[in-house]
């Protein structure tokens, strides 16, 4: 039994807790807040000129890499193994992937579910625990993807839009006129899940090769560099075969917002909260934040948006994340009290 003191003790650590938790979880939502608001401006500048997503990723990727390097130097410093590197540059490989399947569903899908279909990553702590876990969590995580399943096909139903929403009734006649430039097929909806599943699979794939935070950042440098590289085909064919016939005006905003928050601060910000407020991507407090986030900039943009299709669909999908990656949060927890010595964790079996 505890004493009163103690008792007090413990209230106390865990206030002077939360209060040291506060900037960083606000610095998280800021950053988070940044990002979605970058990808609306590039989505804003996909649909209003026509450009090639391709183009527009490549010229993003090009100015983040040389920055990455600049600030990282991961040349400098103990030298990295083949074990390391290797696997990094294979990563970037998978990132390339990822950004372009990420353009193609901001460009096809917009925004809203682009950044929804993110989240489906997921599935592979579903997939981890059937192939590897205790048999009493295959039902819950079964259920979690289930739920993740349906969310997603309320989402290609384009239950988000207002204009798509069945239960809709207080739209009029001239909203849904005013709404119906922005044209959205369900089947689309592939692209950013595949998005999703690809960023979490780099994502685990960086666990598994840096275990240390200083070294994360010098892998991640030669990453984005690698998948700058392997995207550099891609942005050649579609100059060659003259893919994007507009003539494109330049915006110094969707460019540089992309760059500077849509990949740089982004990165540091989702370490942060990593490290310090073990939060991960797919995880539903993350996608509480994102979804305040996107409620803004749907108001702001004067999207075709449906406010309540978008807090189900949310739910639903918040549900299925909180069931998928159960077995993650456990671990997460158990990590937490553990000393960190050198600065080296053990990494839970797949937290995405």
């Amino acid at each position: 039994m505890m004493l009163p003191n103690q008792t007090n003790e413990n209230r106390l650590a865990s206030h002077t807790a939360t209060f040291r938790r506060t900037p960083l979880q606000i610095v998280h939502i800021i950053g988070n807040l940044m990002r979605i608001w970058s990808i609306y401006s590039m989505y804003n500048y996909l649909f209003q000129t026509g450009a090639s997503y391709i183009l527009f990723v490549f010229g993003c990727l090009v100015p983040s890499s040389i920055i990455f390097l600049v600030l990282q130097k991961p040349w400098k410093g103990r030298p990295l193994s083949n074990n390391q590197v290797i696997p990094s540059m294979i990563n970037g490989v998978i990132t390339a992937l990822y950004f372009i399947s990420w353009g193609k569903g901001v460009k096809s899908c917009g925004p809203l579910r682009a950044i929804l279909g993110e989240y489906s990553g997921a599935v592979l702590g579903v997939l981890s625990t059937v192939l590897y876990g205790r048999r009493g969590c295959i039902w819950k995580k079964v259920s979690g993807f289930l739920a993740m399943v349906a969310s997603f096909y309320l989402l290609s139903r384009g239950w988000t839009m207002a204009t798509h929403f069945p239960f809709n009734i207080l739209s009029s006649d001239q909203d849904t006129q005013a709404r119906s430039d922005e044209v959205f097929q369900g089947e689309n909806m592939m692209i950013p899940i595949l998005a999703g599943i690809l960023s979490a699979l780099r994502r685990v794939i960086t666990r598994r090769v840096s275990l240390k935070n200083q070294l994360k950042r010098r892998l991640n440098a030669i990453t984005i560099a690698s998948a700058t590289c392997f995207l550099f085909p891609a942005a050649a064919w579609d100059i060659i075969t003259g893919s994007s016939t507009v003539e494109l005006p330049f915006s110094a905003w969707a460019f540089s917002s992309v760059i500077v928050f849509g990949i740089i601060l982004i990165f540091y910000v989702e370490s942060l909260a990593e490290e310090r407020l073990h939060l991960v991507f797919s995880s539903p407090r993350h996608l509480i934040g994102a979804g305040a986030c996107i409620i803004v900039m749907e108001i702001t943009y004067k999207m075709d948006f449906s406010l309540p299709g978008f807090l189900i669909c949310g739910a639903i999908l918040g549900f299925g994340i909180h069931e998928a990656t159960s077995l993650d949060r456990m671990n997460e927890r158990s990590l937490k009290g553990s000393d960190m010595g050198n600065g080296v964790a053990e990494i839970p079996p797949l937290p995405i």
